[in-house]
């Protein structure tokens, strides 16, 4: 499938739902886009309660019986964690056609069904897995790939060869943003971001600078073919090591995949994404600095101070130092918060749109 050049409604592709849990009942959630939004990707996080982000997909968690890591219930990683993948057995979780249900979802693993709860969700195409087999040095697993959306979900059993290994992501031009989590071993989320290179990679789940590491892909840049795992690997090529990787690569009026300079005074930078956001993911490259993540459907006005950590399992945060500024084209920065505008420092970010600046028929979207 070739991917589209602007994509008119991004709520086809993401949304981000908010709903309370009881923590025995099912709760049912309803997306409430502009379009259905049937979701493979879901991140979870109690905003009340300083519990573990929860990830499941549906090509080995959700709605799955086979597949990475443990099987038969929900399998649950953590953001902020190392820690291997748990088959959850004390939930359950139900991919419906525009939603979720969850029920009891709160072991050590996570927390999914108490308190006040964000998920941001991805649709990604859950009836269209490809099955690939290991072929020479090559790993084989399943994937599933959406192009018009930019987003594959890569599941893989590593070969532990001593040599470049190629993963075919099937998006149709190279991903700008891959996240590796092996599900069998307390790895690192080997993150790869277009705008620090191959040479280097940063830990989802921790606060550390971009690290030099030519080995975790093998020091090959992603084309529009193949994602390249590095030989020995633990983070990405262990022999007999289960693999997870979320690929994404920026679509014209969705999503962007950049890097951009603080300037240290609360008038900061426009970021310009050519939509106006409804998800940010933020973290400073050059020193230690936490995951930052901002979203359209928490906060109640704009300029928006609402955030979490993606590599913390604390409450939301709030404060006026931290407000960025959403709008029509891109985000603002109008803080002077060294987490994300100190001068001189980079910065990379992934964003999805709420809308796209100018649609296909290039009529300007007016901002809200």
């Amino acid at each position: 499938m070739a991917a589209y050049t602007t994509i008119d409604d991004p709520s086809a592709y993401f949304q981000t739902a908010l709903y309370t849990g009881n923590g025995s009942t099912v709760v049912t959630v309803t997306n409430d886009g502009n379009s259905d939004l049937q979701p493979d990707l879901l991140w979870f996080k109690r905003r009340d309660g300083s519990v573990s982000h929860v990830i499941i997909d549906t090509n080995g968690g959700a709605n799955v019986t086979s597949g990475f890591g443990p099987t038969g219930y929900n399998i649950v990683l953590n953001t902020n964690s190392t820690a291997t993948a748990v088959a959850d057995s004390s939930g359950v979780m139900t991919i419906t056609s525009n939603g979720f249900t969850s029920k009891e979802l709160t072991s050590a693993a996570g927390n999914v069904s108490t308190g006040s709860m964000v998920c941001w969700q991805w649709h990604c195409d859950a009836g269209d897995r490809i099955t690939f087999s290991e072929s020479g040095n090559n790993p084989g697993g399943v994937r599933q790939t959406n192009a018009t959306a930019g987003l594959s979900i890569i599941r893989y059993t590593g070969t532990g060869a001593n040599a470049s290994c190629a993963l075919a992501h099937g998006l149709g031009k190279a991903p700008e943003m891959v996240i590796f989590k092996r599900g069998n071993a307390t790895n690192w989320w080997a993150t790869y971001h277009q705008g620090i290179g191959v040479d280097y990679k940063l830990a989802l789940q921790s606060t550390n600078a971009k690290d030099a590491d030519g080995a975790f892909m093998n020091g090959t840049i992603p084309d529009a073919t193949n994602i390249y795992v590095g030989g020995t690997s633990v983070h990405t090529n262990a022999d007999g090591g289960d693999y997870l990787a979320y690929a994404w690569t920026s679509i014209k009026g969705y999503s962007k995949f950049g890097k951009y300079v603080g300037n240290g005074n609360a008038d900061g930078t426009l970021i310009y994404t050519g939509f106006r956001p409804a998800f940010i993911l933020i973290k400073g490259i050059d020193e230690p600095r936490n995951w930052f993540i901002y979203d359209n459907t928490r906060p109640n006005s704009n300029v928006t101070n609402l955030y979490l950590l993606a590599d913390l399992p604390q409450t939301e945060q709030t404060g006026s130092a931290s407000g960025i500024d959403f709008v029509s084209n891109g985000f603002k920065m109008r803080n002077t918060f060294l987490s994300l505008n100190k001068a001189s420092i980079n910065y990379i970010y992934m964003a999805f749109a709420e809308n796209p600046f100018v649609t296909s028929t290039g009529v300007p979207v007016t901002a809200r």
